[in-house]
């Protein structure tokens, strides 16, 4: 019984040895050089009775995230996505969005400055099932309504997404 009892034990610690040898000799990933980023968010909104624009952007490196709600009295509103770049103080994307039980993809530009955004328009036509600028370098700004800056915890319009 001794006997078994001494094989039994060298057995164990056998079989541990090559598992801490292998454990010393792995190499775990160094958790401190990832980065996971989390954007800043910016909301604009605008209230003037009844009717309400709001936006949020959500700057990565290289595309803004956000989204985008339109709520005029009287008339259907839409909440939808936005994907776009942004150049300079000009914010050129696409807005995909659900109006009246149709999905529909519309090319913006806003002119985001001074803590305003405003939204240019111009004429448009449709390519590949988007509605796009005939010249985007024409969109006038002068008629849009301004959206101001404000804190994102007072009013998010992606909550109306949920």
């Amino acid at each position: 019984m001794k006997n078994l009892f001494v094989f039994l034990i060298v057995l164990v610690s056998c079989n541990n040895q090559p598992k801490k040898e292998a454990q010393q000799h792995a190499t775990v990933p160094d958790s401190t050089n990832r980065k996971v980023q989390i954007p800043e968010a910016n909301c604009y909104l605008y209230v003037s009775g009844k009717d309400t624009v709001a936006l949020k952007l959500e700057p990565f490196p290289n595309v803004v995230t956000g989204v985008l709600r339109y709520d005029y009295f009287g008339v259907d509103g839409s909440t939808g996505t936005f994907d776009g770049k942004l150049q300079g103080d000009t914010l050129v994307g696409y807005y995909d969005f659900m109006a009246e039980g149709t999905r529909s993809i519309r090319q913006v530009v806003f002119v985001v400055k001074d803590d305003i955004a405003r939204e240019g328009f111009g004429d448009m036509e449709e390519k590949d099932g988007k509605m796009v600028f005939k010249d985007i370098s024409k969109a006038d700004f002068s008629k849009s309504v301004p959206l101001r800056k404000i804190s994102c915890q007072d009013y998010d319009p992606a909550l109306e997404l949920r």
